[in-house]
């Protein structure tokens, strides 16, 4: 399926095609760069997280998770106990799941022991694809890539968990590593 054109005459990925948080999302945030730490530890954050479920559920549920987790301040969140495993066990507004917290908290502690070396947001950035795909049609779109498959790689290699090729395919996109959109969207090519 290539893009779909919404009630509002633009044509879209066809996930975005009705109004909405996810045709929002499309529009304003999917594929575009984010800068700094935080910015690139939320991401990760969110993508294991979405792990299993629908991206609409975490967005429904951001807020939330910027809130219990510091405004993803790698700092603040490395420094996590097990009172803190459990008050965020305990919060219905987050994704519960054990797994999942206990990554956040172990991929924080990998964030900071990255500041020593290249950070966070340019090991990421150097595995951008040499030719970005450009997918016509939802069948030809990946999940996985040689560059998020190395990415993950090397991810779980300096200490980071929930970290699978599928999962950081999806951040290459939603961070605009390379554009998500396909061709015929309104927003391929606008990412910057």
């Amino acid at each position: 399926m290539g893009p779909v054109i919404g009630e509002d005459g633009v044509a879209r990925c066809p996930w975005a095609g009705g109004p909405g948080v996810m045709r929002d999302y499309h529009d304003t945030e999917w594929g575009r760069p984010v800068q700094g730490e935080s910015a690139y530890f939320e991401r990760l954050t969110l993508e294991a997280f979405q792990s299993g479920l629908s991206w609409s559920t975490i967005l429904a549920k951001r807020e939330a998770f910027r809130e219990v987790f510091a405004g993803f301040d790698a700092e603040v969140v490395a420094a996590y106990d097990e009172g803190d495993r459990a008050r965020l066990m305990s919060d219905v507004r987050i994704v519960r799941n054990r797994l999942k917290i206990a990554a956040a908290i172990t991929n924080a502690r990998a964030t900071l022991a990255l500041r020593e070396a290249e950070g966070l947001e340019a090991l990421v950035l150097s595995f951008c694809p040499e030719r970005p795909p450009a997918p016509a049609t939802t069948e030809e779109m990946g999940t996985t890539s040689p560059e998020s498959k190395a990415l993950s790689k090397e991810l779980k290699r300096r200490g980071f968990a929930f970290v699978g090729p599928t999962t950081m395919f999806a951040l290459m996109e939603a961070i605009g590593v390379f554009d998500p959109h396909l061709t015929g969207c309104h927003r391929r090519g606008a990412a910057g």
